[in-house]
């Protein structure tokens, strides 16, 4: 089954990864530790805004998406 977030879910092991307080990465990014908490344990997403920020302190990019296969009959 394919991943059906797989942006929020790339943002999300790289501040789990990180290990960095959500007090470092609010003064860093600028994004509050009460949006990045709420965003970690599923209770909301993250403006656009506010990802690219996150995205933009790990480097994390967006590339093409892989072209689904087709199933063969």
């Amino acid at each position: 089954m394919a991943n059906k977030h797989p942006m929020a879910d790339a943002l999300k092991r790289a501040i789990e990864s990180s290990g960095l307080p959500f007090l470092t990465l609010e003064q860093e990014t600028g994004v509050t530790r009460q949006s990045l908490m709420a965003f970690m344990k599923d209770e909301r997403t993250l403006r656009l805004d506010m990802a690219d920020r996150v995205a933009n302190y790990f480097k994390l990019t967006v590339g093409p998406a892989a072209k689904p296969k087709r199933k063969r009959k």
